[in-house]
């Protein structure tokens, strides 16, 4: 009886203990609410991985948490990666990321999938913006994407030939007129066919005035259409009323341009079917190249003594003129908001945020989206780079790409296709870009 009392009273002190550890659960100090609140305060970051975004990422979240009490996880993967789960999360409105950082390529693809953000683009912010980054931010004039960076292709050149008083001397002999820095499509063939050179006297050239782009890349296509543009090519692919363009004069005359330096003057490497930004800034950090016109963040390479042969006699100067002025097609990466984020408004403050801390992505790529960053970094010697940039991005010609859904496919399928013909002499540059203006008009019917 006495053990049967025991273990009535002992069952109830356990009953008891259960309703009052459920009650201090649910004690106004501790509710289960606040419990599953805590447990959510993150979001969740897409980026490319080793890319720029992902460093200032990693470097401010602590920040960031300190400020808003909500832990930044970041999920970093490889470029094609961040273009393929966006779109999935999207297309799925899983509500997997919170933030992305993407591509200017991707904007108008994803842009019925995002959060729209004018809220954001104050009068403070739009103006301390390079230019274009805003409308390459929009779709239809409303704001997307918050600009991380731009960069543009500029001109890079050795100063060790370029200022050689023999070197110099030769020029002027020979094109009567001074060496310098090119900046005319003609002057640009001059100085290519000048320096194309056996330097060793074993038979074989091993010094080339320039590299030129021809993989199968966006690199190629984005090459050729910085010429199209400073030919007169306005807007770029296609008209204001969805005509194709792509075979008209300028465009033309830009691919034109292009084979001539690849098969009549032979002043770039052999190899150019192989080869784009990243093969070509090889080239020229191992000395087998007189200048290049690459994206300017590649300067701080060619002039860093662990990347590059001829560091310490690299300089730069914008982008070419042609008959339309100095242009080129800059390349930005933007900061998005997936309408299936569960969690818009923290978004919005962490988009604000990395706005705010925007000289990260200086420190780290030698490049930003805002205008006060170019002008504070460019007094630096080791950033005069950033001047050709802002001249070639603020140039008459540049443009940014159509902003259509459609356009890496047009990339892909037609325009690189026809660059490639037309550089191997398949196909004249008129046939190449007719077939191809016949491919995009399919592509996008």
């Amino acid at each position: 009886m006495k053990k049967r009392v025991l273990c009535t009273l002992m069952s109830m002190i356990m009953v008891m203990g259960l309703f009052t550890g459920c009650g201090t659960e649910e004690s106004a100090d501790s509710p289960a609410e606040n419990v599953t609140a805590q447990k959510d305060n993150y979001i969740t970051v897409l980026v490319q991985g080793g890319s720029p975004a992902f460093e200032a990422t990693q470097k401010t979240a602590e920040a960031f948490k300190e400020q808003t009490g909500y832990e930044v996880r970041v999920e970093s993967v490889p470029y094609t990666g961040v273009y393929d789960k966006l779109k999935a999360d999207i297309t799925a409105s899983t509500g997997a990321y919170d933030v992305a950082t993407i591509d200017i390529l991707w904007m108008a693809e994803f842009a019925q999938g995002m959060l729209p953000i004018d809220d954001l683009m104050t009068v403070e912010v739009v103006d301390d913006l390079m230019p274009g980054m805003l409308a390459g931010g929009q779709i239809d004039n409303v704001s997307y994407g918050m600009p991380v960076w731009t960069n543009c292709k500029i001109l890079m050149y050795r100063t060790d030939l370029f200022e050689d008083p023999d070197e110099m001397a030769a020029f002027e002999a020979e094109y009567g007129y001074e060496l310098a820095p090119p900046a005319t499509w003609q002057e640009y063939r001059d100085v290519a066919k000048f320096f194309t050179r056996d330097t060793d006297g074993d038979g074989e050239i091993d010094l080339y005035g320039t590299g030129i782009f021809g993989k199968t890349d966006g690199d190629t296509a984005c090459c050729w259409l910085e010429q199209s543009v400073q030919a007169g090519a306005r807007p770029v692919v296609l008209g204001d009323n969805g005509e194709v363009l792509v075979n008209q004069q300028p465009y033309v005359d830009a691919l034109t341009f292009l084979c001539d330096i690849v098969n009549e003057d032979k002043s770039c490497p052999p190899g150019a079917m192989e080869m784009a930004s990243g093969e070509v800034s090889e080239m020229f950090y191992q000395g087998n190249l007189a200048m290049m016109l690459n994206w300017g963040h590649f300067y701080l390479a060619a002039n860093n003594p662990e990347t590059s042969k001829v560091a310490g006699k690299v300089a730069t100067a914008p982008h070419l003129a042609g008959s339309a002025g100095i242009g080129a097609i800059p390349g930005p990466w933007y900061q998005v908001i997936p309408k299936s984020s569960r969690k818009q408004e923290i978004a919005k403050e962490y988009v604000k945020f990395m706005y705010d801390n925007n000289e990260l992505i200086m420190n780290n790529l030698g490049t930003a989206a805002r205008k006060s960053l170019f002008e504070k970094y460019g007094e630096q010697e080791e950033y005069a780079f950033l001047a050709d940039i802002q001249a070639t991005l603020g140039g008459p010609a540049t443009q940014n790409r159509a902003p259509i859904v459609e356009w890496n496919l047009i990339e892909t399928e037609a325009l690189v296709p026809a660059i490639q013909q037309a550089l191997m002499q398949q196909k004249s540059p008129q046939e190449a870009l007719d077939d191809a203006a016949e491919m995009i008009d399919q592509l996008l019917n």
